[in-house]
């Protein structure tokens, strides 16, 4: 090639298509990465690379003398997720195990699966699967662990245990912990949930170690329990799952999670209809909505295409730099909510996206959604696994509710297709929904709250933003009228 110009030109070609290729890699590889954000496995996997495996590496022996790399590090430090995060993000990835049923090996393989009839099924598909290593695993159990939460610390700790013995137990700089921590928590959950054999030979295990007295002293109480009890006599019908607030309407909740619901059968009941809705509005005669009623009892109505992409977009765009941790009421003051939520209120002119979505909102329902009659548009951004636990829209109290009375309706938009999970519940009417906007009423005619409004968000396994209008009472003395029945 060096003998001749017309070589090196053609290698010049050569070159720029190489360029071009890797041009067309790049675009491919950002376009995989907007189907990947939204995994949570990724973004639990990120939270921790980012709070402690750089901080391990940074810190570590062998980057004693890389000081452009910590000096770095240290700039972008306060920017980085604090722990608050990464175990927030881990108790997201058991809260999506629990409400969906999935397995944890099928999560540790980046996959989200059911087992049914002894088989594992996908109930997702994500477009790139993000492995779990032993160290993620540990970290959750140990998550787990710390809040005495040994139904899950059992199950990430033993596959934390697998994966590092599969790797020969080697220690590499970013991980914080290793296969002796992994052992030393498994064997103490077996324990605590009774499994006193197991608890022995992880011990027993343990000895191969650096000698540790307590684990001696584990090994000894253990083999004292198991001469003095028969095993059956110490476990009970394996490790359950912690109690929760809201037990009695935990496995309806998380069935209509699993399943959509038991959604209204509209051929045996006239009056639940689909059809093009236009309220007497003569905004909606020439483009009407297209309504389908799905339940009389609460009155729940779902309206198709109500946004379009582009406003979708515009409304998440606004919201993006007011969102907040969302906070509950704790006492006479407020905490932040466990829910892995964060909100904004968009206030909008006439001309706006915003304000434009208030009109439409008013042809549908005839009701004022102006302030204060009706609350600013509520965004919300779902975290790793955000969730709302079953709860009223309405106050049940008169200490919460505003000047202009309780909350009388509620108008929800999606603002961008949930790929899965994330549908929003209806308790005691069993059925679910996951798309499109929704109305419904939450206070009868009487002004009493309906109980039967009694829903739940359930957690988002793919996908991110909602939005809710809420309105209130007053205002709506000509629009939403009393009933002559009182029971009404």
């Amino acid at each position: 090639m060096y003998t001749s110009l017309l070589n090196v030109k053609q290698a010049i070609n050569i070159e720029q298509k190489l360029i071009d290729y890797l041009g067309t890699y790049i675009d491919h590889e950002l376009e995989r990465l907007d189907d990947v954000k939204a995994n949570p496995l990724v973004a639990f996997t990120l939270i921790k690379r980012l709070h402690s495996e750089w901080l391990n590496v940074v810190y570590s022996d062998e980057a004693l003398e890389n000081t452009q790399l910590r000096s770095g590090y240290e700039e972008e430090e306060a920017d980085l997720p604090k722990v608050e995060d990464l175990q927030g993000a881990a108790k997201g990835l058991m809260r999506l195990q629990d409400v969906y049923a999935l397995h944890v090996g099928g999560l540790v393989r980046g996959r989200f699966q059911r087992v049914a009839d002894g088989k594992p099924t996908d109930i997702y598909l994500p477009t790139v699967s993000v492995p779990l290593s032993g160290d993620d695993c540990f970290l959750v159990g140990k998550v787990a662990y710390e809040q005495e939460d040994y139904y899950h610390s059992v199950q990430w700790l033993e596959e934390s245990v697998r994966l590092f013995r599969g790797t020969g137990s080697k220690w590499i700089p970013e991980n914080e912990g290793t296969l002796q921590d992994a052992l030393d928590h498994l064997a103490f959950s077996h324990f605590k949930t009774g499994n006193v054999s197991n608890a022995l030979s992880l011990s027993q295990e343990l000895l191969h170690y650096p000698l540790n007295g307590r684990v001696l002293q584990n090994v000894a109480k253990y083999e004292k329990l198991l001469v003095s009890s028969p095993p059956k006599s110490l476990s009970s019908n394996g490790p359950r799952r912690p109690t929760s607030n809201y037990l009695r309407t935990r496995d309806t909740y998380e069935r209509l999670c699993q399943t959509q619901g038991s959604q209204p059968v509209h051929f045996e009941n006239p009056r639940l209809v689909c059809d093009y809705f236009t309220n007497g509005h003569p905004g909606l005669l020439l483009l009407p909505a297209r309504r389908e009623v799905l339940s009389l009892q609460p009155y729940v109505v779902l309206y198709h295409n109500f946004i379009t992409d582009g406003e979708a977009e515009e409304i998440k765009g606004l919201a993006q730099p007011a969102l907040r941790r969302s906070v509950v009421a704790s006492g006479e003051k407020q905490a932040t909510a466990e829910y892995r939520i964060s909100k904004a209120w968009l206030k909008g002119s006439a001309q706006s996206t915003v304000g434009k979505l208030d009109q439409k909102i008013s042809m549908l329902t005839g009701l004022n959604v102006k302030h204060p009659h009706g609350e600013y548009l509520q965004v919300v951004n779902y975290g790793i696994a955000g969730h709302y636990e079953p709860h009223f829209d309405h106050a049940s109290s008169p200490v919460f509710r505003l000047k202009t009375g309780n909350r009388v309706a509620t108008f929800m938009i999606y603002l961008s297709s949930v790929e899965a999970g994330g549908s929003t519940a209806f308790i005691h009417a069993n059925f679910s929904v996951t798309k499109a906007a929704i109305f419904w009423w939450n206070l009868r005619r009487n002004g009493q709250g309906d109980e039967d409004t009694l829903h739940a968000g359930c957690p988002v396994l793919i996908g991110d933003k909602w939005a809710n209008k809420w309105i209130h009472e007053y205002g709506q003395e000509f629009q939403h009228r009393c009933s002559l029945n009182p029971e009404e």
